[in-house]
């Protein structure tokens, strides 16, 4: 099992946020499974041809998504992140109900705003 990375220089998505998505979307679908080591912030950027610093931003932004988890000096490894994820959006909708009823939306409202802001988010017209 390793890590597969292809980073489109060419892209209007940054690099670290390339980087960062695949990530994201390989610890998620299992295909990084939960303990993976994950290479060093140099080893990786030597390997993709990018800079430290765009790899350590990635990284940063991994684990504060909490899909990732650093162990000090043991290294950087693909954390539970469906728990992580779970976490977050539930704590989001929370957050979003109670906003949408001190506007006074409905229910039926807030659901419709909720499925347009997704419809958007995913790229898809319904």
């Amino acid at each position: 099992m390793t890590l597969k990375i292809d980073i489109d220089p060419g892209a209007a998505i940054a690099p670290y946020e390339q980087l960062r998505a695949q990530i994201s979307d390989q610890a998620r679908s299992g295909a990084l499974p939960v303990g993976y080591k994950l290479p060093t912030v140099r080893g990786l950027a030597e390997d993709l041809g990018l800079a430290a610093n765009t790899v350590a931003k990635a990284y940063r932004a991994l684990e504060s998504d909490g899909v990732i988890e650093t162990r000090g000096r043991h290294g950087t490894f693909v954390a539970a992140a469906g728990d992580a994820a779970s976490k977050g959006a539930a704590a989001a909708a929370q957050a979003y109900a109670e906003r949408v009823q001190r506007l006074g939306l409905t229910e039926a409202a807030a659901l419709d705003a909720v499925r347009d802001a997704l419809r958007a988010a995913y790229g898809n017209g319904g």
